[in-house]
């Protein structure tokens, strides 16, 4: 781990794709996909968060295009797949099934795989499922999508720290129903009234926004004031979030440690992340004894704060020598 006054490494220059193209997964859902990087690279599989969060190009620039072939791409509802913000046949399990389809699809044996948050979520549902296919796990934010975290986020805990920022969360909810957020706000993010629909997912877009960088509001992604963005990225977290992930029981992924703990993994994981507390990387790096924990100093949730960054592409440059 690097210091805060060490040199802290910076993120690989921007990159276009190489190539796009879109999969039909099922009837209803076709995803929209990119590779970047290079096609003789070691293949990497790169999630993006949310649930429905979409990918961002900034995701493309945590690996050496020299060394990696990375392919990413836009899970079901959301960022350029199709149909836009749909709940339907949405869950974990499909989205596992769809990282496979793409997998053959692009005939890749094995790749590394790379998450932040929900990423890291969905990176360790895969790796349960399909140990064979991963030859790595680079995460960061570890979300295990428990009822403890979900509590601590959307109903008292990291109320405590960003009253404020709560208070403008709550504000599309009344009083007499604010006993359970999560369920008051999924209502409202299922309402046939669009204008419902976007207020609700507003608020929720803006509580994380507000909370995920020791920046604050001034560090958040500027998708998050856009409307088409807030609205499948509330919806289908919300979605996610009352179905508890799908997940059979509660603290499903750290039962299922004993079939992905011989991977090899790094976990970065902010010291002052209020979103995902650092609580639950501690859990699973005691879980899965060949990860390493690397906990950062000076940085929350976000991962574009400099100390992240520097762990996560060291990570990559590792498991390039590593694997190349």
């Amino acid at each position: 781990m690097a210091d805060a006054g060490t040199f802290r490494r910076p993120l690989y220059p921007a990159i276009e794709p190489y190539a796009t193209g879109a999969l039909g997964v099922s009837r209803l859902h076709s995803l929209y996909f990119e590779e970047v990087g290079t096609p003789e690279g070691i293949p990497a599989l790169a999630l993006h968060g949310g649930p429905g969060g979409g990918i961002s190009t900034d995701m493309r620039r945590f690996f050496d295009p020299s060394r990696w072939r990375v392919v990413l791409f836009d899970q079901r509802g959301c960022g350029r797949s199709v149909p836009h913000a749909d709940l339907s046949e949405n869950t974990t399990w499909d989205l596992v099934a769809d990282i496979e389809k793409l997998r053959e699809r692009l005939g890749i044996e094995k790749w590394l795989v790379f998450g932040g948050s929900w990423g890291s979520t969905l990176a360790l549902a895969y790796a349960a499922l399909h140990p064979e296919r991963v030859t790595g796990l680079v995460l960061r934010g570890i979300f295990l999508l428990t009822k403890a975290e979900i509590a601590w986020f959307y109903q008292n805990g990291a109320s405590n720290i960003f009253p404020d920022a709560h208070d403008r969360f709550m504000a599309p909810i009344p009083s007499a129903e604010r006993g359970d957020l999560v369920s008051a706000f999924h209502r409202r993010l299922v309402h046939s009234d669009r204008a419902t629909r976007i207020e609700a997912a507003r608020a929720w877009a803006g509580w994380e926004g507000e909370t995920l960088s020791l920046q604050g509001p001034k560090g958040k992604p500027a998708r998050f004031d856009e409307d088409r963005f807030v609205e499948a990225f509330a919806r289908i977290e919300c979605h996610y979030f009352m179905n508890r992930g799908f997940f059979p029981e509660d603290g499903w992924l750290i039962n299922q440690a004993h079939k992905f703990g011989h991977i090899p993994g790094w976990i970065a994981h902010g010291r002052y992340d209020v979103v995902t507390p650092l609580s639950s990387a501690w859990a699973l790096k005691k879980a899965w004894p060949a990860a390493e924990l690397d906990i950062i100093p000076d940085a929350g949730h976000a991962s574009l704060e400099t100390g992240t960054v520097d762990s996560l592409v060291r990570a990559t440059d590792r498991f390039a020598d590593r694997l190349g």
